[in-house]
């Protein structure tokens, strides 16, 4: 039997990957790709069947912010031509969560910039949450406003939010090469928090910045201790004005690899393929459907994504259902062929 599939048995069976399975993973040869995936796509179909959860991202304040993040196109001396805004007011913000909705998201995650939100700001939020679920009762909601204080995350929970994203990002023996202005153990109190306050933890990692495969697995395990019920797994997005511009260090392998190693890890959580998977995984973004079983609809906070209706179209041709949609149809023919009118037997250039 071929090596992940027995580590896949080894998992459903109960017995959690260890740091050296997760190691083997992120070094498949490529001949094993495939492998992988369908030994990882076992543990995601027990535990997720055929649905992918759709996620869709409101900003609702950009750019300047006083942390100095590496890898963010937000952060403080930022170059990056990046929009940069206040606060929205509750009738934009909850105009852009119902598109989202509308679009097949289920979860709306409400961002802002920053350090952590004044207890001020948490009020904004709060009314912005009660108003948007007297429209839409059913929405769940994820705030991801920094980091916490006292009190703030139990006044978010009462208000209807469901879930707390803030990420580790990175390994904590590589944090303190990304960032200065906060620690690790900051970051880590923070899930804690908004746990206490029975918000579900939402907390994953970005992969590509200088990190070694070691640290990788690090940051991996330290979220399943954490007990991170979802997990994005971002790729980073070298903007330029950052000081991790011209940054390339992924492939779509590799990205594909990362995905799968979440999966061994953390076989029953939600994996969410985030930020920069239009950029690395390319036209492997299929594929990793089959291990990763979430995604974020349309655009990101400073960077636009693929048209949703190629996300949802991604979904369906890969033979999976968005998460509390009706099965969807088949959709075969449903596009007019795009009719050639360059290269052979014409003016004009060939598509080449």
């Amino acid at each position: 039997m071929p090596i992940f599939d027995q580590l896949a048995d080894t998992v459903l069976a109960g017995t959690p990957a260890s740091h050296a399975d997760a190691l083997a993973v992120l070094r498949a040869a490529d001949d094993d790709l495939l492998p992988l995936v369908a030994a990882a796509g076992r543990l995601r179909r027990a535990h997720f069947g055929n649905t992918v959860k759709v996620n869709y991202l409101v900003n609702l304040k950009s750019g300047l912010c006083p942390e100095d993040c590496g890898y963010c196109s937000q952060r403080l001396g930022s170059g990056a031509d990046i929009l940069t805004y206040t606060w929205l007011k509750t009738d934009e913000a909850i105009e852009q969560a119902t598109a989202g909705l509308r679009g097949g998201a289920t979860r709306v995650c409400m961002v802002s910039s920053g350090r952590g939100p004044t207890d001020r700001d948490v009020e904004r939020v709060a009314g912005l949450v009660g108003a948007l679920k007297e429209e839409h009762p059913d929405v769940e909601v994820c705030a991801c406003l920094g980091l916490l204080k006292d009190g703030q995350a139990e006044r978010l929970r009462a208000a209807g939010v469901d879930a707390y994203n803030h990420n580790l990002n990175t390994a904590e023996s590589h944090h303190d090469e990304i960032v200065t202005t906060h620690t690790y153990a900051d970051r880590v109190e923070t899930v804690e928090r908004a746990q206490g306050a029975g918000l579900s933890a939402c907390s994953g990692l970005i992969a590509g910045l200088g990190e070694t495969d070691e640290q990788l697995v690090e940051a991996l395990f330290a979220l399943r201790d954490l007990g991170s019920d979802s997990i994005p797994v971002n790729f980073l997005m070298p903007f330029d004005g950052t000081p991790l511009e011209g940054t390339w260090e992924l492939t779509p392998g590799r990205c594909l690899r990362i995905l799968a190693m979440a999966r061994f890890v953390c076989p029953d959580k939600e994996i969410r393929i985030a930020g920069g998977r239009e950029m690395h995984l390319r036209s492997l973004q299929g594929l990793a459907l089959h291990v990763a079983n979430s995604i974020f609809l349309g655009d990101y906070l400073t960077s636009e994504g693929q048209a949703a209706e190629a996300d949802l179209e991604l979904i369906r041709d890969n033979g999976f259902v968005v998460l509390g949609a009706e099965e969807a149809g088949d959709e075969a023919g449903s596009h007019d062929p795009s009719i050639r009118r360059r290269g052979a037997g014409t003016a004009l250039a060939p598509n080449a």
